[in-house]
Order: structure tokens, then sequence, then C-alpha cells
């Protein structure tokens, strides 16, 4: 079973989010909380496999939160929720390591594949809110010529990669976009995120992006 933390401060969210999770068969929610201050204890209690921690809450928000899980020896995956209000928070998540982003009202479908993802050690960004998120932490043209440098060390075909992964896609996904195995793109989206020095596939959609690659 993949084990999920849910931190947000608005009870109805969680609930839903709960209902949805659990509902997959092979997700439980072992944990949840409404204040920031909460989650690394709870991470220490439960060792869930993926957090799911609201970006803004009305004490201690998800960045404190997220900043003290990454001085765990081996922290979780973790996922920011957001609305389509995105600000400042988003750019110092990323820097942070967030492994995602997701709207607070995903799909359902699209939720429990993004936890899966997650749990395997991918990185999720919510097609909802990619296009707000990257142009939110886009600086214009200081960052654009570092972005397209990178770009050209890339192939053609790593190219139609990395635009795929800036749309939100899963491996499976750009799979059956570009009439590739799985596996075959696991091994482009590895090379991808070498090239370019990314951590994470939210990092390289923001390369992307910056480099003019996704519009």
């Amino acid at each position: 079973m993949i084990k999920v933390l849910l931190a947000d401060d608005e009870d109805l969210v969680r609930s839903g989010l709960k209902m949805i999770l659990r509902s997959s068969g092979d997700i439980e929610v072992v944990a949840e909380c409404d204040d920031g201050s909460m989650v690394v204890e709870l991470v220490r209690r439960h060792r869930p496999h993926v957090v799911l921690l609201d970006i803004r809450m009305r004490e201690a928000d998800g960045l404190a939160a997220l900043r003290r899980l990454r001085e765990l020896t081996d922290p979780p995956q973790v996922a920011m929720l957001t609305t389509f209000d995105v600000d400042e928070y988003v750019s110092e998540a990323l820097r942070l390591g967030a492994s995602g982003f997701l709207l607070k009202d995903t799909e359902p479908a699209q939720l429990v594949r993004a936890v899966r993802d997650l749990a395997l050690g991918g990185a999720v960004l919510d097609p909802g809110v990619a296009s707000r998120v990257l142009a939110a932490l886009a600086d214009e043209e200081r960052v654009a010529e570092p972005a397209r440098r990178l770009l050209a060390a890339l192939s053609a075909r790593e190219r139609e990669v990395l635009s795929l992964i800036g749309q939100g896609m899963s491996n499976a996904e750009i799979g059956a976009a570009l009439h590739l195995s799985e596996a075959t793109v696991k091994g482009y989206v590895s090379a991808v995120l070498g090239k370019i020095g990314a951590v994470n596939r939210v990092q390289a959609a923001l390369v992307a992006y910056r480099g003019g690659l996704i519009a």
C-alpha cells in the first residue's frame, strides 16, 4: 500500500482527497493535519511515502513544513496543493525540492495517478496549473538565454520529450504521444534531466518554459 499524509487547513478539502485516495484500493491515508507544524512529527510517526501539502495554511504554512521535511534523512515525496491563484510561494517550494504541484480540485483519476507516480520517485505537474506555475516562476529574458543553452544540448527527440514533460504528461502519456515504450521514455527522461541539470520533472518543465520550448 502507498501511504499518504494529507496536510490542509480546510476540512472539506482533506475529506474529499481522502475519499478519492482510499477508493483507489492501493493508497492508504495514514495521517492528516491542518497545521504545517505537525507535518514532520506525523511523517516520523507514520513514515508516509507521499505528502500532499497545502502551500498556504492559516498557522504554519506548507513552505515551513517542506523546509523541515527536506532536512530528514529519508524524506517522503512532497507535492504542494494549490489553487489557480499561483504566487511567489511556488518559486520557493520548487527551490526547496517539491516534487510537484496539484490543484485541490484535480480529477480523481488524475490525483490517484499522481500519487502513484510520486510514490515511485517521480514528479507531477497538474496540466490544469502547469502554465500558471511556470509563468509564475519565469523571469523573462534574464533566464531565457541560459535555458536556451541547455536546450541546445538536447537531441530533437529529447526536446520533444521535454516539451511533453512541460505539459504535465506522465511517462505513459508521453509514450503514447510519441509511439514509444514506457521504458524508452523513462530512458529519455533520465537523459534529459541529466543534461539540463534538473532534479525532477517540475524543474525540467521550468527550463522548457524559460527556453521557449513550450508556451
